[in-house]
């Protein structure tokens, strides 16, 4: 490799470089945007019967999910189930 082939090589090389940085910071903003989202979420009381309380706990157990995790999902799967209709 001659001088300028390596001149053009690395002036690749640094554009390429840039392009990743560039990607990284988009990830970054990105990932950053869905903790946001996360760190939004709505809380709200929620009274359960002591029964229905030890059945969606026991779910929970058997789906390795915490409480708070199974009402989540379940609620979000009957949402799903509505939207399809």
């Amino acid at each position: 490799m001659n001088e300028q082939e390596i001149r053009e090589r690395e002036a690749q090389l640094q554009a390429r470089l840039a392009r990743i940085s560039e990607l990284e910071a988009a990830i970054l903003q990105k990932e950053k945007a869905v903790k946001d989202r996360e760190k939004a979420k709505k809380q709200v009381l929620l009274r359960l019967s002591p029964s229905l309380w030890d059945e969606i706990a026991a779910w929970a157990e058997d789906d390795f999910r915490s409480i708070n995790a199974q009402i989540e999902y379940l609620l979000s799967e009957a949402v799903r189930h509505r939207k399809k209709r």
